[in-house]
């Protein structure tokens, strides 16, 4: 049985993602031990709220060195929503912030108008469509394997992530035409905009391959 290990710093819908991924075979461990963190085989890092929050959560608790020296070690990481966005370097939300800078890249602001300038509500919550991004001929290989192009999943956020290498975008998703990073990936690195215990069978079957993924030494 695969041993995944959940961050808990104090913010996050952790009994969702702990259900979603038992329902899928791992056993789950939530801990807000850095040594835990550090010698986990599988990790996961859920969140909701401001990034600086969070970033500060994981500081205090001596656990944004542990994810990064896990992260180091290429095994299999997913973060999920802020989780997500504490992976980027930087964040735009409320000044100027430091991530964990596991993949390059800042997160910004969602744009409060679509495409033809027209102003619409953010934050932007509901099910949208997963798309390629440009560049990018299929998701073979990843968590999105299997997974069709225009399946939907579950997004509530008002920032998005913007990756510095276009390559690690894994995949994207359209708020009235204006283009988000749904999900992004450098090696076994594994973040997503959306909520994949919040969105189904779709949901449950990137957690699946998630939990499929073979990392360094496990």
């Amino acid at each position: 049985m695969v041993k995944i290990t959940i961050v808990d710093y104090g913010m996050g819908n952790i009994l969702s993602v702990q259900r979603a991924l038992e329902y899928c075979g791992g056993q789950v461990r939530i801990s807000d031990n850095p040594r835990d963190v550090k010698n986990a085989d599988y990790l996961v890092l859920p969140g909701v709220g401001a990034f600086a929050d969070g970033m500060r959560g994981l500081s205090e608790r001596g656990l944004r060195e542990a994810i990064i020296d896990f992260a180091s070690r290429e095994r299999p990481f997913l973060g999920i929503c802020l989780g997500m966005q504490m992976m980027m370097g930087k964040s735009e939300e409320f000044g100027i912030h430091e991530g964990l800078g596991l993949i390059q890249g800042s997160v910004v602001r969602i744009p409060d108008h679509d495409v033809h300038g027209l102003r619409h509500k953010i934050p932007h919550i509901g099910w949208n469509a997963l798309a390629l991004p440009g560049g990018k001929e299929s998701w073979q290989g990843t968590i999105l394997e299997d997974i069709k192009i225009g399946d939907t999943v579950y997004f509530v956020h008002s920032y998005t992530a913007v990756p510095a290498n276009v390559s690690d975008r894994l995949a994207d998703t359209f708020y009235n035409g204006q283009i988000i990073a749904a999900a992004i990936q450098s090696g076994y690195l594994y973040g997503c905009q959306f909520h994949p215990e919040k969105s189904g069978m779709t949901g449950l079957r990137i957690i699946n391959n998630f939990i499929k993924l073979t990392g360094n030494s496990i």
